[in-house]
């Protein structure tokens, strides 16, 4: 009888352990898909605007040095963090011109970016009265 309580008590354990460790595992860091030492600046229409878990995302037809348009891909917190700072599906319109700086994609070959701050085309902030941090690259 003893073995059978002893298994049983494992079960329970694994099942608990996995149930805590799982989730912390669900939620990943952007270092390993977006590179902190390679912050760059694009200028942008929005072309579409996708408030949904688990990141908001962000299209923009970008003007290229070339002159080509390209879409640009900038990734957003998700919507939960989003709207407790005042954003809602209708804060970015279609047509909007933003600039937007963030941390780069390591993809290679890939035009996508995470987002650390964005402002309208006049360079005000998005959201009246919203918080704008940004290292001072001087």
């Amino acid at each position: 009888m003893r073995f059978r309580s002893e298994k049983w008590l494992l079960a329970g354990f694994v099942l608990l352990l996995s149930s805590i460790t799982i989730p912390l595992a669900a939620h990943h860091a952007s270092a390993p898909f977006y590179d902190p030492d390679n912050r760059i600046s694009i200028e942008g229409t929005i072309t579409r605007f996708v408030f949904r878990n688990p990141h908001a995302f962000l299209f923009l037809d970008v003007t290229e040095d070339t002159g080509e348009n390209v879409e640009w891909q900038v990734e957003l917190g998700a919507p939960v963090s989003l709207r407790r700072t005042g954003w809602t599906p209708d804060t970015l319109e279609v047509g909007m011109t933003v600039k937007v700086t963030g941390n780069r994609s390591r993809a290679e070959g890939s035009r996508g970016l995470c987002c650390v701050r964005m402002t309208r085309e006049d360079g005000s902030p998005v959201l009246r009265g919203g918080r704008v941090e940004e290292e001072d690259q001087n």
